[in-house]
């Protein structure tokens, strides 16, 4: 049961459209719990079992919050890789969502490296010592900063591996996926009719190909992750 109110309203939800599943050829008979019912070839996930799920989804992260645990979130989708960013900045969580980087998390080490690298060529251009070196070496090293930032600009504050991992898409993200199970880190993540929820610790059945559906979870977390950070 969930200990919070969370204003989860099931009617905010179908104008979101959180409730359609894919077409029914492409589903994983696993999702069969979290489904309601077919609507001309489509599945539509119980928005009942949505709003509980997300409900406790919504408690898990505002306890971890209060207690200063750090966050990821991985969603790195054309159609909401905006609305990643955003939620994550305003919920001071870290965040890839442009391409994930093999081993950013199981290969920390290295991580540790390139974010230590991107820290200091953001420092050398804020200070303009890029500017002053010969054209070659500045070009070369302003390629590699526009790199860096582009797929690690959401980790630039990281210090160490977070302690939760949001997962937007559990296909497109599997690798984020993969890295979380080897390591134990717990995962919350939006699963839609063609998922496995097995393999996450806290799924929430939802659309996760919908932009609305994406930005309705995304928000209610994240207003739990910063009513967490306030308590």
């Amino acid at each position: 049961m969930t200990r919070r109110y969370w204003n989860i309203n099931l009617q905010e939800m179908v104008e979101a459209r959180v409730h359609f599943g894919h077409r029914t050829k492409k589903w994983n008979p696993r999702m069969a719990p979290y489904i309601l019912s077919k609507h001309k070839g489509m599945h539509i996930i119980n928005l009942s079992r949505t709003a509980r799920f997300l409900s406790e989804a919504c408690d898990l992260v505002f306890d971890a919050a209060s207690r200063g645990n750090q966050f990821l979130i991985v969603g790195t989708k054309k159609k909401v890789a905006d609305l990643v960013a955003r939620a994550a900045i305003r919920a001071q969580c870290h965040y890839v969502n442009k391409k994930w980087l093999g081993g950013i998390l199981t290969n920390w080490s290295t991580t540790e490296t390139r974010l230590a690298k991107f820290s200091g060529l953001r420092i050398e251009q804020t200070m303009g010592g890029l500017n002053r070196l010969p054209k070659r070496d500045a070009a070369r090293l302003k390629r590699q900063l526009s790199y860096l930032q582009t797929y690690l600009g959401g980790l630039k504050y990281m210090k160490r591996l977070p302690d939760i991992v949001i997962i937007i898409d559990q296909h497109k993200e599997y690798k984020a996926l993969r890295e979380c199970i080897i390591l134990g880190i717990p995962t919350i993540c939006l699963i839609d009719t063609n998922c496995d929820p097995d393999r996450i610790d806290l799924p929430i059945p939802a659309n996760d190909d919908n932009r609305s559906s994406v930005q309705f979870i995304l928000n209610k977390l994240v207003f739990a992750i910063c009513k967490g950070h306030s308590s």
